[in-house]
């Protein structure tokens, strides 16, 4: 009888399949006997699906004909270095055409960033044909992206959408629409499963989900920033681009010690010199913006016009301070000015006269040391997570939109970073109770509970004192 279970068994068709299918695992590059740790410093494992390189040259025709004839280490330095000049330029115009463009802009990298994921996942595994996949993929993009967007507006629009009986009925059971949705894209990845792939289609369902982690999360993160004040928008976003430009510029001329195996191009002077160089950079760009309202107010919505605002009495670290220097810093320009009169610095007199003790600053100066500091030690980290991907997958870059650059993600893999330890150290250490939130969720109460709050509010205020007495 066990001889016969045994041939059963070895005769059933699940199991035979069951058999492929691991195979089919094992060609993804998991640990077998063929692979594993024993490969050593082996770039790939053997069997590991590749996405076909991309042989397109995407180069402006006339800008190949500008660099025609130079290596091809400082053609491609041109290249980077003429493209760089023109987002920079495009991110200036967009800053200009206000807030309502920055959202378009985010979501429309966003939704690139997300595609040219989904598409190595897609080519890796085109030969399997799995059912749905591209399909489902966009469309948990779209839930997701409804998700939280419909919680921002219900957040920041809160009046606004109170004036439209249609958008009530979305933002009072928006968190159930969603999940209902989101519902629906599951039981469509249940019915799609196929016995022959089943590990395989849970490999990219993960892949979509990890995506939506990455891009549609941080993305979001990044609007929630923008709405602090475009000030923490911009800034963050800008010493990420110095941060890069100064590391290029530094590992390219002065470098000679590589920083990081995932990273060959990358060095240590590279990255030394990017740190201070985006120090500067921040410092410089926070004293130059905090000085306008435009960029530090947070943006709102002027019920009246319908319109985004920032207009409001900026906050304390938009306001000049004097700061005292520490004890040992005073030392030293005392040492300094020491030096002048003996003749052999006089450049440095009226300087350290006028600042030997104190200096004026706004305190947002002093955040955004902080913030260039994470941008050019930790922020680098993004860039090495991608190109660890990339040497999985064994492709130079995401894709070939931006020529001598990549593709949106290979510019973008250390923004999304940012975005989120500057949403992170906004929500811990600068913000505070907004008054026109709490407003604006006063508004949407019923007349009975708004008279309620009211009453309340009335009775600490006079028992405070605060209350004038007309007002009684």
């Amino acid at each position: 009888m066990t001889e016969l279970r045994m041939r059963g068994r070895a005769a059933d068709p699940d199991s035979v399949s069951e058999n492929k299918e691991a195979a089919g695992e094992d060609r993804l590059g998991l640990p077998g006997e063929a692979g594993g740790e024993g490969d050593g410093d082996r770039e790939s494992i053997a069997g590991t699906p590749d996405v076909p390189p991309s042989t397109v040259d995407n180069t402006p025709q006339f800008l190949n004909k500008v660099v025609e004839g130079l290596n091809p280490r400082w053609k491609n330095w041109w290249i980077r270095g003429v493209l760089s000049l023109a987002m920079i330029s495009g991110f200036f115009m967009v800053i200009y055409l206000g807030p309502i463009m920055l959202i378009l802009v985010v979501m429309t990298i966003q939704i690139k960033c997300f595609q040219e994921i989904i598409d190595i996942g897609y080519r890796v595994y085109h030969s399997y044909e799995l059912p749905w996949f591209r399909t489902l993929s966009w469309y948990f993009l779209i839930c997701v992206n409804y998700f939280f967007y419909g919680e921002t507006l219900a957040e920041y629009f809160g009046a606004l959408v109170q004036r439209e009986e249609s958008l009530q009925f979305l933002v009072r059971y928006h968190r159930f629409i969603s999940f209902t949705l989101y519902l629906a894209g599951f039981c469509m990845f249940v019915l799609s499963l196929v016995k022959k792939h089943y590990r395989l289609q849970f490999y990219m369902f993960a892949w979509t989900h990890v995506t939506l982690l990455i891009v549609v999360t941080q993305s979001h993160l990044v609007i929630q920033n923008l709405f602090e004040g475009m000030i923490w928008f911009i800034v963050p976003i800008s010493i990420v681009i110095c941060n890069d430009i100064t590391a290029y510029l530094f590992g390219f001329f002065f470098g000679r010690t590589p920083l990081i195996k995932l990273s060959p191009k990358k060095t240590w002077e590279g990255f030394i010199g990017g740190f201070f160089g985006t120090l500067v950079c921040g410092f410089i760009l926070a004293y130059l913006l905090a000085q306008f309202q435009y960029f530090v107010c947070p943006v709102e919505v002027n019920s009246k016009t319908n319109r985004f605002t920032a207009d409001c009495e900026p906050s304390d670290i938009f306001v000049m301070q004097q700061y005292t220097f520490p004890f040992a810093v005073q030392n030293i320009l005392t040492w300094i000015d020491g030096l002048d009169n003996n003749g052999q610095s006089g450049l440095l007199l009226v300087w350290c006269e006028s600042v030997r003790k104190t200096v004026n600053l706004y305190p947002y100066q002093i955040h955004s040391v902080v913030l260039s500091t994470f941008a050019s030690l930790i922020g680098p980290f993004g860039g090495f997570f991608a190109s660890g991907f990339k040497r999985a997958f064994q492709i130079k870059d995401f894709a070939d939109t931006i020529p001598g650059h990549g593709g949106i993600m290979d510019r973008f893999d250390c923004q999304y970073l940012m975005a989120t330890f500057t949403h992170v150290y906004i929500a811990s250490f600068i913000r505070g109770p907004n008054p026109s939130k709490v407003l604006q969720q006063l508004l949407v109460l019923q007349p009975e509970q708004q008279l309620s709050i009211f009453n309340t509010m009335r009775d600490r205020l006079r028992d405070r004192g605060i209350l004038p007495p007309a007002a009684m």
